[in-house]
């Protein structure tokens, strides 16, 4: 008799999460956030997490949350007496292999006098640090941005490029030997955050290898996540805060101006905006710095300005939203975001370049559970932090930009 009840037991459990369970879990109060901690993954197009077993829910609990050490020998010297100027990008590629792009033109005369000069603006590092390839500038058949901003490299070794300056409204993509393949939008062309066919300094990208689509943070000049077909470049949708349509108006009625992308000037950003910390949630995007896609199909959008992180599903339905050092002004707090290597990805990594932090969270609910780094130019300090990366071990890359102008790896001291 047991043996049978054994059996029915199983048969049971093997049916697993059922639709009917989705509004029985999300009303109960036994749906704790360390159930959502537990969950092994949902469908993409659903917002329901899959109930995990016992034992499952005790790993992920009580699983740790990582901690980082630098590694100050990390990258290797460049070649060629080069240099680097304003960091402004990072991926980590199906390789391991770690790419940046930065601003030459930031670089000051005091840098680049004798017989040094600027490296190219895009650069591909080995895992340990040795450079294995260098491209990128104006050439043939593309517009080179007014300012280099963001890079991603796709499943398919394609690497995208942003373009943040005030006129960039396109952003590009190149085989990673840096042969040209497609432009979408063009320089100068750009007609507000309701434009479908170019962008507004769009400061990062991130390609769903899913549905083959491309999620654009779009960005200093407009407001929104814009999605193109990431093959042809046709425009599919898009979206501004808590999912609604942007509104550039909400910004010129107030007379606000936003800080543009470190240009190699001195920027004094005090309080350049309207950003009140104390009022309602702003309803619109201010800067939208970065965009990542988690393992169970959740959008992660950096509203730089507005110290926020919102969560979406994929078609732009709003899911939540969490503001981080809600006090910042200037150049805000939430600048980029990536996740643990665990199959669930129980906690995201946001860094914040005006605090220098690094915040790690519990994904789940969004609660900042620890915190490293700090302002400074030595080693595992940073002096705008801008935009980082995460590769299939856990480590993180952590680029600076204004005069930090470096790229630092962080080894993970917590293994699973």
């Amino acid at each position: 008799m047991r043996a049978w009840a054994l059996l029915l037991m199983l048969l049971a459990g093997a049916q697993g999460f059922q639709p009917s369970d989705q509004a029985r879990l999300k009303g109960s109060p036994s749906f704790s956030v360390d159930a959502q901690l537990g969950a092994r993954a949902f469908q993409a197009s659903a917002d329901a997490r899959l109930k995990p077993s016992r034992s499952e829910q005790k790993a992920t609990s009580s699983m740790p949350a990582p901690t980082f050490t630098v590694d100050p020998s990390w990258p290797k010297p460049l070649p060629n007496h080069w240099l680097v100027g304003a960091v402004v990008g990072v991926a980590v590629d199906s390789h391991d292999h770690i790419w940046i792009t930065h601003r030459p033109s930031t670089l000051q005369p005091n840098e680049t006098r004798s017989f040094w000069k600027a490296a190219p603006p895009v650069l591909e590092f080995a895992p340990d640090g040795t450079l294995v390839s260098s491209w990128g500038g104006p050439g043939p058949g593309y517009e080179w941005p007014q300012l280099e901003h963001g890079i991603h490299v796709d499943d398919q070794d394609n690497v995208w490029l942003g373009a943040g300056g005030d006129k960039d409204a396109h952003i590009l993509k190149f085989t990673r030997t840096g042969k040209f393949l497609m432009q979408i939008g063009h320089q100068g062309k750009g007609r507000g955050s309701n434009d479908t066919e170019n962008l507004g300094a769009a400061a990062h990208m991130v390609v769903d290898r899913a549905a083959n689509e491309l999620y654009v943070a779009d960005g200093y000049v407009n407001h929104r996540i814009v999605v193109f077909d990431a093959t042809t470049g046709a425009y599919k949708r898009h979206w501004g805060a808590y999912g609604k349509p942007p509104d550039d108006s909400y910004f010129t009625k107030a007379g606000e101006v936003l800080p543009g992308p470190f240009s190699g000037a001195v920027q004094h950003e005090n309080k350049p905006s309207q950003y009140d910390p104390a009022g309602p949630p702003p309803p619109q995007f201010r800067i939208v710095h970065a965009v990542r896609i988690s393992n169970d199909g959740l959008v992660y959008v950096c509203d730089r300005t507005n110290d926020r992180l919102q969560v979406f599903r994929k078609d732009g339905t709003f899911v939540k939203e969490a503001f981080l050092a809600k006090e910042t002004f200037g150049s805000g707090s939430v600048w980029d975001i990536g996740f643990s290597t665990d199959p669930a990805q129980t906690y995201a990594i946001v860094i914040d370049g005006t605090n220098q932090q690094v915040y790690v969270l519990r994904r789940a609910s969004l609660e900042v559970v620890s915190t490293f780094g700090g302002a400074g130019h030595w080693a595992g300090q940073f002096y705008g932090a801008h935009n980082l990366a995460v590769d299939s071990k856990g480590n993180l890359y952590i680029t600076e930009t204004y005069e930090g102008k470096r790229v630092q790896k962080f080894a993970i001291s917590v293994t699973r």
